[in-house]
């Protein structure tokens, strides 16, 4: 009997996906566990997996198709099977739509005396961004979509409320649209022979419109300070030692620093916060974004509650979410930035002795951590030396914090760091 595939759901925030390669075609025979096709989400990429195994009798979609999540994409059977009872399938199930349907028009009801709408056939919108538009109060006109095709997806909706004014009853004379942010289009060029042209991926332009909204939409203001290095060597080294011998797994300096800035955090809740326009949301528990850097560009998964993990624990995962990120299959819920309360930006293993790291937006901060270097200090009995010092750099959004308890968190992670204990583990 002949079986659908659908178009996996990735998590909530994720409504549609794009087809980049079919890597088995149309009449081919295909073996459970094959890989069908490769897709990607402005995020990450992945692999479609064959569940089962027949002959590919039909593709509804192709490379550069976006396709919404739970869509019928494909139809696998004993040759000669019909297919055309799949083609109807090609959307969302039933259940998913019927539940979504009701909670737009449940907003729908709320909302429609004091929301702008506008034609469907001009605006690209998924439904779960309407709904939460309108949820919110927020106009979907001039909204610029950062999903597939310039398509309008949640995340937008949620940035539009730090820059975008609210949709106003239809009886009060609406006012001039504030201009939206737009990122420079690149004029066309053509080529001499001296350069070549590639176009952006989705992930790329997902990254510029993030970069250039924080800094657009926050007051940023970046402290930088330095840390004894010595215990973090120590333990490092010891730690190494233990690691060769098979009795826990390789703790690096970055495990070290995470786990000296989750202490501060804990200490020191302010900044472990979004700031969201007319109020701060304080995090009672510590999400961790940690930046990582793989061929697509960079993510920034989040470990949930690290405050509960021991120091081999969070090493554990920390490393296994970069690993995720690097092979593209890691989980969409967790590359969110709402999802992460604090962020930390590792450029250490590139020599960097001083960086300025952007928000991501709505958290109220991000620490930077620069590589080691050696400065003179006083190493007792008034005797100058060189010693390893770790540079820290604090980027942190000043509508959330001041200047004074910015400096007094960095102050927290500096005694932190040069005071971490011998067993961690």
């Amino acid at each position: 009997m002949a079986e659908a595939v659908f178009m996996p759901r990735l998590g909530q925030s994720v409504e549609s996906c794009i087809i980049t390669k079919w890597e088995k075609k149309k009449g081919e025979t295909v073996n459970e566990g094959d890989v069908l096709f490769c897709y990607e989400t402005d995020k990450a990429s992945f692999d479609e997996i064959a569940k089962v195994a027949g002959i590919l009798l039909e593709i509804f979609y192709h490379e550069g198709d976006e396709v919404p999540v739970l869509a019928n994409v494909a139809v696998i059977g004993k040759e000669g099977e019909p297919v055309g009872a799949f083609r109807s399938s090609s959307t969302a199930s039933a259940v998913d739509s019927e539940y979504l349907n009701s909670e737009i028009s449940r907003a729908d009801n709320q909302n429609q005396s004091n929301v702008e709408t506008a034609a469907d056939s001009k605006i690209r919108i998924s439904p779960r961004a309407k709904y939460v538009a309108q949820t919110k109060g927020i106009s979907i006109q001039g909204l610029q979509g950062s999903g597939p095709n310039g398509r309008i997806i949640v995340r937008d909706v949620e940035l539009a409320c730090f820059n975008i004014p609210k949709a106003q009853p239809a009886s009060v004379k609406t006012a001039k649209p504030q201009q939206t942010i737009n990122i420079p289009a690149i004029s066309p060029i053509t080529s001499n022979g001296d350069f070549i042209e590639n176009p952006l991926s989705n992930m790329r332009k997902l990254i510029a419109k993030g970069m250039h909204a924080s800094l657009q939409n926050s007051a940023q203001l970046t402290h930088h300070s330095s840390a004894d290095a010595r215990k973090l060597l120590q333990l490092r080294a010891a730690y190494k030692a233990r690691g060769e011998k098979h009795e826990i797994p390789n703790i690096t300096i970055n495990d070290l620093v995470c786990y000296a800035v989750v202490r501060a955090l804990e200490k020191m809740p302010a900044i472990n916060s979004h700031f969201l326009g007319d109020r701060i949301k304080t995090f009672k528990k510590v999400h961790l974004g940690i930046a990582v850097d793989t061929e697509r560009g960079l993510m920034v998964p989040v470990i949930r509650n690290a405050d509960d993990l021991k120091l081999k624990a969070l090493s554990t995962q920390m490393k296994a979410l970069a690993d995720n990120c690097r092979k593209g299959n890691a989980d969409p819920e967790l590359l969110r930035s709402e999802n992460a309360s604090f962020t930390i930006s590792n450029l250490g293993a590139y020599g960097i002795e001083l960086f300025t790291p952007v928000i991501n937006l709505p958290q109220s901060g991000i620490l930077g951590i620069n590589t080691i270097t050696y400065r003179p200090a006083d190493i007792g009995n008034g005797i100058i030396g060189f010693i390893p010092v770790i540079g820290l750099s604090l980027t942190y959004d000043h509508r959330a914090l001041d200047g004074a308890p910015a400096s007094a968190f960095l102050k927290e992670i500096r005694n932190q760091i040069e005071n971490l204990g011998n067993d961690l583990v």
